[in-house]
């Protein structure tokens, strides 16, 4: 792969920019700290490719549009879009366009960004979107009747309902490109070392023996996903979870069901 955008300077988005920049890759890596970016990009300047750091706070509807302009700017064609960037919230976040942060990171930044890159993928190689997410779960469903969770929050459902939603995601999308050649490839990674710094106490503690005792380390959880994006299969729509094929016949990717999402986020955005 030629030209990659890696959402994520830490974890498993990092860990896939490093693998194509040591093959020689341009990579563009978006981030919201600067400093992890800074850092990434001194990691990067010892590789075989070209790297670039765009820093937003993928949480604004507005930063999520002004990526898709700097990638524009920087890439005449894509191979991959990575989506990784993702924060579960103890309480509430409302973003400053009112919306609910989970839903933001889980879902919707994800729209924008698979929707709004569409043409530069469509002139790549062997285009295809990654998004790390929760595939496979059936567990939990959307909040149709409360996508903002304005009446009662909570993190668990917040998070299940954003897992169900990016699920859909990666149906209407083939649904609204049916002639593309883009790729969408959903996966649920194995447990991953991916920090603990945004949890209160004693959340913090639990979680950060739980990943001592089990979690793999980002470079081993991303072993099954670049294989599949290395060498991808034939169907446009690619379902993984921890390196096994999942059913798309499942409940959680009923197309009717994602058409009504696509119709509620096009109000959105």
């Amino acid at each position: 792969m030629k030209n990659v955008v890696a959402g994520g300077t830490t974890g498993m988005g990092r860990e896939i920019a490093l693998h194509y920049l040591r093959r020689g890759a341009r990579v563009t890596v978006i981030g919201r700290t600067p400093s992890r970016g800074e850092l990434f990009l001194r990691d990067a300047a010892a590789l075989n490719g070209e790297a670039a750091y765009v820093q937003a706070d993928l949480l604004s509807i507005a930063e999520n549009h002004r990526v898709i302009k700097e990638v524009a700017a920087r890439h005449e064609a894509l191979d991959a879009v990575v989506l990784a960037a993702m924060l579960p919230f103890v309480k509430r976040r409302e973003t400053v366009d009112g919306l609910e942060g989970t839903f933001v990171l889980y879902y919707l930044s994800r729209f924008i960004l698979s929707y709004g890159l569409t043409d530069l993928l469509e002139r790549g190689e062997t285009p295809i979107i990654t998004n790390l997410g929760a595939t496979g779960i059936t567990k939990g469903a959307v909040n149709w009747d409360d996508l903002q969770f304005a009446k009662k929050f909570s993190m668990v459902q917040a998070t299940m309902s954003g897992g169900r939603a990016n699920d859909l995601l990666a149906v209407h999308y083939l649904q609204n490109h049916p002639d593309g050649r883009t790729k969408y490839f959903g996966v649920q990674p194995p447990y991953t070392k991916s920090g603990t710094n945004h949890l209160p106490q004693p959340l913090r503690t639990v979680a950060k023996l739980s990943a001592a005792l089990f979690a793999k380390p980002p470079a081993q959880s991303v072993e099954d996903t670049l294989a599949v994006m290395d060498a991808q299969p034939d169907e446009r729509l690619i379902l993984r979870a921890v390196g096994k094929p999942v059913d798309p016949g499942l409940k959680t990717f009923d197309p009717d069901d994602a058409r009504r999402l696509y119709r509620l986020t096009a109000d959105l955005v």
